[in-house]
């Protein structure tokens, strides 16, 4: 198992029993990519080198390895997250409607899950022109 950082979430004050509640960063990875991916206009996420990486292994059957936080970092301190991402768009959509849908999105699915989210950074690394990036 490697050493990820985790985050220690504040009680309640209705909490029943004591103890605490930790979300890895690699969770808020997966929730940000996600509510990134259903976004209109992000056709992938991950820059030049990932996506080069991860078609070979699309090709040789190994689709799903490191596919959940593909194009995406995030670091939780303090009950607060910020998030990285990388993507690619889709042409013809407008870049600052397409970040701000994305940053909505993924805000709204880490705060589902009871953290803050501090930043939302965003590479857009390559526009994707008819049909899907490489």
């Amino acid at each position: 198992m490697d050493h990820e950082m985790t985050q220690e979430l504040p009680m309640t004050p209705d909490a029943v029993a004591g103890g605490r509640t930790d979300i890895s960063d690699e969770v808020v990875e997966k929730i940000a990519v996600a509510a990134a991916k259903a976004v209109p206009g992000v056709a992938e996420l991950g820059g030049d080198l990932a996506r080069f990486f991860n078609a070979v292994l699309d090709r040789v059957g190994l689709d799903q390895v490191g596919d959940a936080r593909r194009g995406c970092s995030a670091h939780v301190t303090d009950g607060a997250a910020v998030v990285n991402l990388v993507i690619v768009i889709d042409a013809g959509h407008a870049v600052p409607e397409v970040t701000a849908a994305v940053r909505a999105g993924v805000t709204q699915a880490v705060e589902a899950y009871g953290l803050r989210v501090d930043e939302i950074n965003i590479r857009v690394d390559d526009v994707a022109i008819g049909g899907p990036a490489a």
